[in-house]
This record gives structure tokens, C-alpha cells and sequence, in this order.
């Protein structure tokens, strides 16, 4: 399907700008259109997606794990390299619940899932995987949980789940856990005593952490606490939509610092009304550039790879799903009924194809859209999975 590792991308992917004095658009060379046999050639990685055919009652999986071939045709036409699957158990546990029981459930369904379909998938335990997946042109998914209340209050399950393979740990999910605060809860809520001693046994396990759908201070705070490079996988910027799910100037600012890496998400978020469409991605895309700078920006579309058949039917899907989250306290602020988590007008199999063009359209070079659209990415996880 491509080959990637090649002298011209590596050497491209060391071009960049020092954009504290320079503009979003000062990029070395302005591309007008992205080819679809260049994009091939290209490293695409989605920082948090899923394999779901939101069009199929059964989301595109069959009893035996297989995904049906609709699912496998648009997985494959997107040009996808690797992706993060969520996994785990992110939502909070009711008194009873074994948080950590459902999150080694959950992650064997989803290793089932890659072990089903391995003529196509590959799971992810060190970055060489990655490299491998490349050469045998099939898909690598790294796993990740939302939430890592799973652990408990054992810093030795973080171990466990390494060796379980599981690579990125987000530290919350969007209430208040062990760890920190989350999105829905005070601002001011901090990394806790125990949440400092996480921070530093990932770092020790090199275990990537990722600070999405964390409170402010709870993200600073671990920003701070890490020594080694942090992600924000899927978020948005709070200076364009003023949502908690989204981050301040001052936590970009302080990720890309750390060398981190900020993934911009396909989100409602994106949009003050919730109502996101591609130019309020790209606008996304543009800020975090200015603040971060275009080596510490990647994509992460909390999203599918599938097309939309019926808006109708999906809209209807997803304002049930949508319910559910608010009934159960899950939901971020911003959601509401009547929001879709993706954008119409840049969904399915094309979407980074489609995206690619657009930040040309807008003057940006071939070389910042790659490394956008995943040379970062690869470059990124080489050096925190070393």
C-alpha cells in the first residue's frame, strides 16, 4: 500500500519553522494540491479513532471478531498507518464495580479484534511493530485507556497493563478520580499526592500519558510533573470554542515545550454552537501551529473511518447515545442532543485525504501537512516508545 521509510521523508521531516517569528502560512514551500500517489506515500496516524461502521447495527464486527468487508474496504482506503483504539473501562465505576476486572475484559475483546483480523491489523507492544506494520502494509493499532481509575490504587497495574499492551494512559476522564480532575469537574482540582506518583511510575514504565478531557490544573500539573514527553491526543483549542474539553494557550504552550504532541479532534467541541465543520478544523489546526509550533501538531478524530449512509438514521443513533451519556454523567459539557460527533462534510475513508487538501487550499506546505497528518506522530512515538 506505501512505503514510508525513505531518505526524502526523513530528511523532510527535520524541515521546519521556528514559528515565534513567523507567521502560520510561512512554511517552505506552499503546496496548491496533495496527490492521492503522494498522500499514499505518506505516514497517517489518527491519534484516537475506532473501528466501528456506524451505519451497522452490529458497528461492522461480526460474532467471530472479523470486521465485515465494508469496514476492512473503508479502514484500508483511508490510507491509515496506526491508530490509537480506545480501551479499558473509561467510565467511572458504580459502587461493586471492578474497574480493573472490566478493563482486562475489555482490552482481551479488543486484542481479539486485531488477533481476528491480523491479515490486516497489527498490535502495537514497542515501536518496531510500527516499523513491521509498514513493511507488511497492514494497519497498527496501539491501545490506550481514557481513564486510569482502572489501577486502582496499585501503581504496580500499571506495570500489568503495560505488559498487557497497553502503551498510553489517559489519567481521567471528564469526572474526578484517584488521579486528578477531569473535564466536568473544578478547574482548580490538582494532580493529587497519588496522581504524582503515577506520572512518575508511567514515566519509569514508558508508558506515554495523555492529558486529554483532564481539568486545567490537573493538566499543568502533570505537564510539569513528567519528565518525559506527554500527549493530548484528542482535544481542541479553548481559544477558539470555549468548551473544558478544549485546551488553553497555556497548556499547548507548555506540552510542546515538553516536546509533546497535541492531536486536534473531529469534534463538535470545535464550534461554539457545536456545530463543527471542516473550516473550524483547519482553524484548529492553524491555531495550535501558532502556539505549539508544527512539529507538536497531529490529529486525533475521536472518530470512525466509515461513510455515512443515512444522516437520518445516524443523527437518530447518535442522539440516543448521546442520552445515555448524559443520563449516566459521562457526558462533557457541550454535548448535547442534536449534535453529531463528526463533521458532515469530512467523514469517512476520504477524511484525511480531504483534510490534506484543505490545509493546501490554504497555503500550507506539503511538508507541514505530512508531518500534521502523521510524520510527527511517527517521530513522536519513536522517541517516547524507544
Amino acid at each position: 500500500r506505501r512505503t514510508f521509510i525513505t531518505n526524502t521523508a526523513l530528511a523532510a521531516a527535520t524541515v521546519g519553522l521556528n514559528l515565534g517569528s513567523g507567521g502560520v502560512f510561512a512554511s517552505s514551500s506552499s503546496a496548491t494540491r496533495i496527490s492521492r500517489e503522494q498522500y499514499d506515500y505518506w505516514f497517517v496516524f489518527d491519534g484516537l479513532g475506532v473501528l466501528y461502521d456506524i451505519n451497522d447495527p452490529t458497528g461492522g464486527i461480526q460474532d467471530n471478531w472479523r470486521m465485515t468487508e465494508r469496514l476492512r474496504k473503508d479502514v484500508l482506503a483511508s490510507g491509515l498507518s496506526c491508530y490509537r483504539q480506545t480501551t479499558g473501562a473509561p467510565f467511572p465505576a458504580y459502587p461493586g464495580d471492578d474497574a480493573f476486572e472490566q478493563a482486562v475484559t475489555i482490552l482481551s475483546q479488543h486484542q481479539k479484534l486485531i488477533d481476528a483480523n491480523s491479515d490486516v491489523l497489527t498490535l502495537v507492544r514497542t515501536f518496531k511493530d510500527i516499523e513491521q506494520a509498514q513493511k507488511d502494509n497492514k494497519v497498527a493499532v496501539t491501545l490506550g485507556f481514557q481513564n486510569s481509575h482502572v489501577i486502582g490504587d496499585n501503581l504496580g497495574h500499571i506495570d500489568t497493563f503495560k505488559h498487557l499492551g497497553v502503551l498510553t494512559m489517559q489519567l481521567t476522564y471528564n469526572g474526578q478520580n484517584q488521579i486528578g480532575g477531569g473535564t466536568n469537574t473544578n478547574p482548580r482540582l490538582p494532580l493529587t499526592e497519588f496522581g504524582h506518583k503515577v506520572v512518575e511510575k508511567m514515566n519509569e514504565a514508558n508508558v506515554l500519558i495523555d492529558l486529554s478531557h483532564s481539568g486545567e490544573r490537573t493538566c499543568l500539573e502533570a505537564l510539569a510533573a513528567s519528565k518525559e514527553p506527554v500527549t493530548i491526543s484528542h482535544s481542541g483549542c479553548r481559544a477558539l470554542a470555549d468548551f473544558p474539553r478544549n485546551k488553553t494557550d497555556k497548556e499547548l504552550r507548555l506540552l510542546a515545550e515538553k516536546g509533546g504532541l497535541f492531536g486536534v479532534y473531529f469534534m463538535p467541541f470545535l464550534a461554539s454552537d457545536s456545530k463543527a465543520n471542516s473550516d473550524h478544523l483547519v482553524a484548529h489546526i492553524e491555531h495550535a501551529i501558532n502556539v505549539c509550533g508544527e512539529d507538536h501538531v497531529s490529529i486525533g478524530t475521536d472518530g470512525g473511518y466509515t461513510g455515512i449512509d443515512d444522516m437520518k438514521k445516524v443523527q437518530q443513533s447518535t442522539d440516543k447515545m448521546t442520552q445515555h451519556r448524559l443520563d449516566n454523567g459521562a457526558a462533557a459539557a457541550g454535548e448535547k442532543i442534536g449534535n453529531l460527533n463528526f463533521m458532515p462534510d469530512i467523514v469517512g475513508p476520504d477524511q484525511f485525504y480531504k483534510l490534506a487538501n484543505k490545509l493546501a487550499e490554504r497555503g500550507h506546505s506539503s511538508t507541514r501537512i505530512e508531518k500534521i497528518l502523521g510524520l510527527n506522530a511517527y517521530k513522536f512515538m519513536k522517541e517516547v516508545w524507544k
